[in-house]
């Protein structure tokens, strides 16, 4: 399939497929079409970004990213707020994220001379993840279900439209808590992912709703990995620790004081000034035993695998 005018790499370009029957796709220089004749789907290229998402499998269509629609981003046009925030004291820190990457970027160089990797939900950087970034030899497609900076193609997590088999890496990074279905998105990661890929996630826990209405679950850490069973564990833990978490509670605590909105984002950064300290704590207690059933947010970093994790078996790791 040619590749004029849009963002993906050419060779990214090479593994689509069509999200809705799983055949090839042809770029006519304007939409990306299904070239299977029953499906004959057709996917819109707005700005360099096809837009490939299965309307039925989606509660997304391509109406909402020609129109230009709120998605998940939608901070507002109120450019005074955005100011007040942008200098707001955060009250969450990703203590493992940076130093996770790094063991991810070893992995796949000692695996492949030049690592294929997808990343969901990266219309802007996760925290962490300029060190996968930054290593020369790995090549990427950013995706997510929003337009960013870093998008190159509109993607929903329930129906990849990649082939099988295609990626040696699968980043998801605050994502599976705001997809409709988590189980169904995780087997769509290990579909795409080749024989003995690598998977990245972080997961929230302790978070109140963060994403509007398009916030569903939450995981403890075996929730966690009940939802990776089909994958062989590297390495897991608190991501976000219990000082993030209570942070949070009291932020939200206070914006639930009043209905008035311009009182709840005053709430909001009142809370960032007086309560951002307690993430320092996190550092001194990320790898503590209680952290790992209090943590603000998880991570699971895998190997796809053809045994799946029985659950008498998970219900023994707790604890270890």
């Amino acid at each position: 399939m040619r590749n004029t005018e849009m963002k993906l790499p050419g060779w990214a370009v090479e593994l689509l497929c069509c999200p809705a029957c799983g055949n090839f796709l042809d770029f006519d220089g304007e939409n990306v079409r299904c070239q299977n004749e029953e499906c004959a789907s057709v996917f819109p290229v707005i700005g360099g970004v096809p837009v490939l998402l299965d309307s039925r499998k989606s509660v997304f269509s391509a109406e909402d990213f020609i129109n230009r629609k709120d998605t998940y981003y939608s901070m507002g046009k109120n450019s005074l707020r955005k100011a007040l925030f942008r200098i707001t004291p955060k009250i969450g820190a990703n203590i493992k994220g940076r130093g996770n990457y790094r063991k991810l970027v070893k992995l796949l160089i000692a695996g492949s001379k030049n690592p294929k990797v997808l990343v969901l939900g990266g219309a802007i950087k996760g925290e962490g993840i300029e060190e996968l970034f930054s290593a020369p030899l790995i090549e990427f497609v950013e995706t997510d279900i929003s337009f960013g900076e870093r998008t190159m193609a509109i993607v929903d997590t329930h129906c990849i439209p990649f082939k099988d088999n295609s990626f040696d890496c699968v980043v998801a990074q605050a994502v599976l808590e705001h997809v409709i279905d988590p189980y169904a998105s995780v087997k769509e990661i290990h579909r795409v992912l080749k024989n003995d890929g690598l998977v990245y996630a972080e997961t929230a826990f302790m978070q109140q709703v963060h994403g509007g209405a398009y916030d569903f679950t939450r995981f403890s850490r075996l929730g966690h990995r009940r939802l990776f069973a089909q994958f062989q564990e590297i390495e897991s833990g608190a991501v976000c620790g219990t000082g993030m978490a209570l942070a949070w509670a009291y932020q939200y605590f206070l914006m639930s004081l009043t209905s008035s909105t311009t009182l709840r984002h005053m709430a909001r950064i009142f809370a960032g000034f007086t309560a951002f300290w307690l993430k320092y704590f996190d550092y001194l207690t990320i790898n503590n035993p209680e952290t790992l059933d209090g943590a603000s947010g998880y991570y699971f970093m895998g190997r796809k695998s053809r045994r799946i994790l029985e659950d008498r078996a998970l219900i023994q790791s707790y604890g270890r």
